[in-house]
């Protein structure tokens, strides 16, 4: 298979190791130094693109993939205003969107099991729930994609929860809090808390490296080759 990488940080140099362990091959590479490469024409020598740039940049290039007719995984976080624009030119266009804000295996089995477990606490007012997050100094957004995944999925099922705020405490109780940490180099730590005056439950998902992410990532672009519309990793782990 055929990949295009944008955005060759650390997050793309991960994934360029993972497809070419699983016997890829990157015909492209779009980073800072050269964004006028990213055209329909260097595009129609790859099968799949894999981006994982800034939220700034993503919304431009899905839109070229989408135009040039170029399955594109999306890896990056914080774009998400654009994505009913980006959904709905992926469905004018026949083409294939795939989306997550993490492509870790592990980590969807956490959203899955995040939502399961939300669903029973909708009964139990008894528990307050929040959400905490760590990842390194440069993570430039904040909250997390994850977090906020995982905080959709628990408005949807406690129905006294309004809506979530990033801070220390919250504004009110019908608030879910999001508690953001940096600290050193750390991939990325999620935990879900519902606490009782008596005793707490946790689900938490613990990241070692990066290379979940990326071997993800290279999965889902095999997953889409031969598929059309918009996906995430709940299709292709048949979750859903």
């Amino acid at each position: 298979m055929k990949i295009a990488l944008l955005g060759y940080g650390k997050m793309g140099k991960e994934v360029e190791k993972a497809a070419l362990k699983r016997g890829h091959e990157i015909v492209l590479k779009i980073d800072v130094a050269n964004p006028g490469d990213l055209s329909p024409e260097n595009l129609s020598g790859a099968d799949a693109a894999i981006e994982f740039t800034t939220p700034q940049t993503a919304p431009e290039n899905i839109r070229a993939c989408l135009n040039a007719g170029l399955p594109v995984v999306v890896g990056t976080t914080g774009w998400y205003a654009h994505f009913d624009e980006l959904a709905a030119l992926c469905r004018q266009r026949e083409g294939t969107l795939f989306h997550a804000t993490n492509f870790s295996i592990g980590v969807a089995i956490f959203f899955h099991m995040n939502r399961m477990l939300a669903g029973i606490m909708n009964a139990h007012p008894d528990y307050e729930v929040s959400i905490e997050e760590i990842h390194h100094t440069r993570k430039l957004d904040a909250p997390s994609g994850t977090a906020i995944t995982a905080a959709e999925a628990i408005l949807e099922q406690i129905l006294r929860k309004e809506g979530w705020e990033n801070a220390e405490k919250t504004s009110g109780e019908n608030k879910l809090l999001i508690k953001s940490l940096r600290e050193g180099d750390v991939p990325g730590t999620h935990t879900v808390t519902y606490r009782s005056g008596i005793d707490s439950i946790e689900l938490k998902h613990t990241a070692f490296s990066r290379e979940g992410f990326a071997s993800g990532a290279v999965a889902a672009a095999e997953w889409v080759r031969d598929r059309k519309g918009v996906f995430t990793m709940s299709d292709m782990l048949r979750f859903n």
